[in-house]
């Protein structure tokens, strides 16, 4: 059997016990962080203080949401309200990307580009995904809005099991317990209430670089993926589609993903430090 070695203890140094644990772990197999996921306390500081500015963000989007505001209305509010908190939206110009957000309406799974020819409309469900850089340093989140506050109970119920999939996925998230077993308690919730689990996008690391790793999966199988490790940085954002989990990928802008059967998607996300003893949400 292949042991990928990613964890070693630095040339001089008596390993500590958080190493003698994740070595025992790679010993028998299982894939664990290189050391440089194990945030400092500097790092951290930093990301979390991008957090709070990262929240704020959001709670000023769902003050200003509303119908009739267009989505590239509500993008230029984000770009400013970041820029007067001295921070920088991650998406504008990321690998091409035009906008300061992404902004997902009823059908669009993510990455739903912010223009000034899309209105918000009653009943729509919305999902504002922001990522902030506040002295360079990433914090990640997104939530859900309905226009107008009221839905279909369809539209409605898929919001809230979307959220639930995300609670119970954090409670599955402990020190050296694994990636698969967030996406395994994901995807059995999402199943038991008739949805299905997007599986080309996922969550990740983050807080040093936008995208880091590991790639947290929403659907798996318990005991695969990465070990979690005190000190890792990462998001967890269930995407969840109200009928098949498939998805169609624009040829047309190159990002905004939608379901292939045109019907609504959800999807909510948090950045979380996991500590000695559970997840800290740094951003909601």
């Amino acid at each position: 059997m292949f042991i990928k070695k990613n964890w070693s203890v630095p040339k001089g140094q008596a390993p500590t016990e958080m190493d003698k644990i994740i070595l025992r772990f790679q010993k028998d197999g299982y894939l664990v962080p290189k050391r440089k996921l194990i945030k400092t306390p500097e790092q951290i500081e930093g990301i979390r203080k991008s957090g709070v500015v990262n929240t704020a963000l959001l709670d000023m989007v769902a003050n200003e949401i509303k119908e009739g505001m267009t989505t590239g209305e509500l993008d230029r509010l984000i770009h400013q309200f970041t820029l007067d908190h001295g921070a920088i939206p991650a998406p504008l110009n990321y690998e091409g990307y035009p906008k300061s957000s992404c902004i997902s309406i009823d059908n669009v799974v993510c990455h739903g580009i912010p223009d000034d020819k899309t209105y918000f409309q009653p009943g729509q469900i919305v999902n504002v995904d922001c990522t902030t850089i506040l002295n360079g340093y990433f914090a990640d989140a997104s939530r859900m809005f309905i226009i107008g506050g009221e839905t279909t109970p369809e539209k409605q119920r898929l919001v809230d099991v979307t959220m639930e999939c995300l609670q119970i996925g954090m409670q599955e998230a402990k020190p050296y317990r694994f990636v698969g077993d967030i996406g395994f308690a994901i995807q059995c919730h999402a199943q038991k209430n008739g949805y299905s689990v997007v599986r080309e996008l996922c969550g990740h690391g983050v807080g040093v670089e936008f995208h880091e790793e590991p790639e947290v999966t929403h659907y798996g199988k318990p005991k695969t993926g990465m070990l979690l490790v005190p000190g890792m940085v990462f998001t967890i954002e269930p995407m969840i589609n109200m009928g098949k989990k498939e998805v169609h990928f624009s040829r047309e802008d190159g990002w905004t993903v939608t379901t292939r059967d045109g019907m609504p998607s959800a999807q909510w996300e948090h950045t979380f430090l996991m500590t000695e003893t559970g997840l800290e949400i740094l951003t909601h």
